[in-house]
């Protein structure tokens, strides 16, 4: 039988975009033909990881993990719903998160470096998630992580929204803030928190709006100033109303107050928020063959 050697792996894996322990499971079949080897993972494999690689990923999960004082919150992304729901991706996404919290990688890259084998694809995890691409024939990425030491809680909401908190004091309020910010999104914890840019955007608007009374500068200029505000009570944390207040008034900060706990820190993913997704126009698409068809 003759040797595998670790650049006839390099080789194979650079042509056909599969995973490490597949090429060379090919090769060992196939006696070292690289072109049967290529072949068989061609036939197995198809050539689905290649062109789904560049696809957009839009769809997908966030999950959690939490083991002691350490934790970790992940988005992994898929191009369609239907494929976020799939058993294999699922367990994908559950065991990143665990591996983000239990080894501290430091990106995403250095994530995919670590040791996990599953569906017999391996031996890392950029390796799984290559092999299920080919397997399924849909692209998927780890877009982002956040991992966490302290006292923790988390909430997921329809696999879709997912806000990890870290807290001093009662683990029953600190699962309640983090329900409460996967409803009501704070953009952060205070107002002295909120983003500069997130701020002057409001200003700007503010001052646009006010602009159109056609009152006096200096009115106008407290106008703007009353509705920035109002944006910081809006998107600050401590400020919002508690989502499960009674009264409907006790914010956030009361509530916490109340409950003799404090907020560190939170992290919100939502799946997808921010990629451009692709929007497909059906009629064009339609329209553009017929031209081709007629041209032909």
């Amino acid at each position: 039988m003759a040797a595998i050697t670790a650049s006839m792996v390099a080789e194979l894996r650079a042509k056909t975009d599969a995973p490490m322990m597949e090429c060379k499971k090919a090769l060992t079949e196939a006696d070292g033909d690289m072109a049967k080897a290529e072949e068989l993972l061609r036939v197995k494999l198809g050539t689905k990881a290649g062109k789904a690689a560049s696809r957009v990923t839009a769809e997908g999960v966030v999950t959690s993990f939490i083991d002691g004082n350490v934790g970790a919150l992940i988005e992994v992304n898929s191009e369609t719903d239907f494929v976020s729901k799939n058993d294999s991706f699922l367990t994908m996404a559950a065991a990143a998160a665990e591996l983000v919290a239990k080894h501290n990688p430091a990106d995403v890259a250095a994530l995919g470096a670590l040791a996990y084998e599953q569906d017999g694809f391996g031996p890392t995890l950029e390796d799984v998630r290559k092999g299920l691409i080919g397997k399924i024939g849909e692209n998927m990425s780890f877009r982002r992580f956040k991992r966490l030491e302290g006292n923790l809680a988390a909430y997921v909401h329809g696999s879709r929204i997912g806000v990890i908190v870290e807290f001093d004091g009662d683990a029953a309020a600190a699962k309640d803030v983090a329900m409460h910010v996967a409803a009501m999104k704070p953009a952060a914890l205070t107002s002295a928190d909120v983003p500069a840019d997130l701020i002057e955007k409001e200003r700007t608007v503010a001052a646009a709006k006010a602009a159109e009374s056609g009152k006096p500068a200096e009115i106008v200029a407290k106008m703007v100033e009353g509705s920035v505000q109002k944006y910081l009570k809006e998107v600050s944390l401590a400020d919002q109303v508690f989502v499960k207040a009674a009264d409907g008034k006790q914010t956030v900060s009361q509530m916490l107050k109340a409950a003799n706990t404090t907020v560190k820190s939170f992290t919100l993913y939502v799946v997808g928020e921010g990629i451009e997704k692709k929007v497909d126009d059906f009629a064009a698409e339609v329209a553009a063959q017929m031209a081709a068809a007629k041209g032909a």
